[in-house]
Formats: structure tokens, C-alpha cells, sequence
């Protein structure tokens, strides 16, 4: 799932796979069928479509960094200690990034959008809400992706996965030919996955190509092949939330 602040730039792609053991060609591995494709997608259809899924990627942060609370509730409450802890542009860092973005950085040396700074927290709002609805009907789902629930990052996991993901968002020509080209390649570098006739609508949209892109994302986590957190990062990824970074190649999936 690409989730954006408004339903009508959120999309949604559902993969269903089929095990090595049901098919005939067995030198191939596993297959893999888009089934679901939609943009202009709201709150309601996505809790439907959670409850139909194994695993769910979105391309939205789950939590907000640890020290953003206290240091919230110190400038409410007149309380300068925690305030002050974050005195200078290390300390806002801190309130600015969550201990998931400095890993992902560290590993593919892109810089994750702030959830708490930026233009994501919109949608991060929304996610929090979304997640509230979720567990209602199915159960609180962990943030650090051990449950049905998983953060994903479309553009980290390109980067890993050898694909040019640079420059293909937007609605011009170039981005246009970028992204027709990124579809091409990941049709190339993907024999297995059936596009089942979508490919105009994924060359014609980001935000569907991304949800594509999350749900290989989600694959990957489902099969425990991601980088997940260690003792180091357990903690503030079960509250914070944690992007799942492929740990295998896009030819891994179907196995």
C-alpha cells in the first residue's frame, strides 16, 4: 500500500503466490499474479483488504520517534528539562528522525522523508487512525512488522533490489519515460510476477507502481527476508515502527 494524506493519491496492490510445490515448472521456483490494483483508496477498503491479506506493506511511517513525546509534553506543561535536552541540531535530529531512518540511511544511504518534520506526518496520521481501525477488528498489530503489519520504504527496497528508481515520480514527461522504463525493467528482472494486464495503469501512476513495489516489500517480510532489528533497535522499533529493507534478491521472492 502507498498511503498518502488523501484517498485519491493512495493505492493499493494485492500479489497472491503460488508455492513452488503447485507448479509445474519447479527449476522456476514460484509464481506470483497481481490480482488488485486501485488508486483512490479510502480508510474503510483498506481495513477490508488488511483482513483478506497475510502480510501488509505500507509505504507510511507507524510510529514517531521516541523523544518526540516528552519533549511535546515538556514544552505543554512549561517543563524546560526535556525541552532542553534537544538543544542544538543533534537534539532535533533526534526528534526528527526515529532510530529506523538513521539504519536505513546507514545501509542504502538514503535519507527517509521526517515523520514528525516533514510533509509525512500528514499521512502518518492517517496511518495512526487506520491502524486504530485495523485493531478493532483484528487485533493490535506490532509495529515492528512480527505481525500482519509491516513498514516498507518502495525506494530503498528498488536501490537493493539493483533497479533506477531515481527521478520516476511526478506527473511530466520525463518522469513518465523514467518510470515506463522502471516497469520494463522490473517486468526483466521479475519473469515470475503477472502484471495481469495493468501494465498502462502502472506506467501511467507512481503511487500504483509504489504499492506494487510494497507489496514485493511485504513479500520479502513475510518469507524473513528483510533486515529486522536487532537487540540494539528491538525496543524503540516496537514503538517507533521499522522499515523492512529486502535482505534478498527480487529472484527470492517466489522461493
Amino acid at each position: 500500500m502507498d498511503l498518502a494524506a488523501a484517498t485519491k493519491k493512495t493505492a493499493v496492490a494485492i500479489i497472491e503466490w503460488e508455492s513452488t510445490s503447485s507448479v509445474s515448472s519447479q527449476d522456476s521456483g514460484g509464481t506470483a499474479r497481481l490480482t488488485h490494483l486501485a488508486l483512490d483508496v479510502g480508510d474503510q477498503e483498506i481495513v477490508e483488504l488488511f483482513g483478506t491479506c497475510d502480510m501488509t506493506g505500507v509505504d507510511c511511517p507507524l510510529g514517531w520517534p521516541d523523544a518526540l513525546v516528552p519533549f511535546l509534553t515538556g514544552h505543554l506543561n512549561f517543563d524546560a528539562g526535556p525541552v532542553l535536552q534537544h538543544d542544538g541540531i543533534a537534539g532535533r535530529r533526534l526528534l526528527a528522525y526515529r532510530d529506523t531512518d538513521r539504519f536505513v540511511t546507514r545501509q542504502t544511504g538514503l535519507i527517509p522523508l521526517s515523520v514528525s518534520a516533514d510533509r509525512l506526518a500528514h499521512p502518518a496520521m492517517r496511518c495512526a487512525v487506520i491502524q486504530a481501525k485495523i485493531a478493532v477488528l483484528h487485533g493490535p498489530q506490532p509495529r515492528d512488522g512480527s505481525g500482519r503489519l509491516a513498514e516498507v520504504y518502495p525506494a530503498a527496497a528498488l536501490k537493493i533490489w539493483g533497479l533506477n528508481g531515481r527521478g520516476y515520480k511526478g506527473r511530466g514527461i520525463p518522469e513518465a519515460e523514467r518510470l515506463g522504463l522502471l516497469l520494463a525493467a522490473l517486468e526483466e528482472q521479475a519473469p515470475w510476477l503477472d502484471l495481469a494486464g495493468h501494465q498502462d495503469k502502472l506506467a501511467g501512476s507512481d503511487d500504483l507502481f509504489d504499492a506494487v513495489i510494497a507489496s514485493l516489500a511485504a513479500r520479502a517480510t513475510a518469507r524473513r527476508r528483510t533486515l529486522r532489528p536487532d537487540a540494539a533497535h528491538a525496543a524503540a522499533a516496537r514503538s517507533e515502527g521499522w522499515i523492512h529493507l529486502p535482505s534478498c534478491g527480487m529472484d527470492e521472492l517466489p522461493l
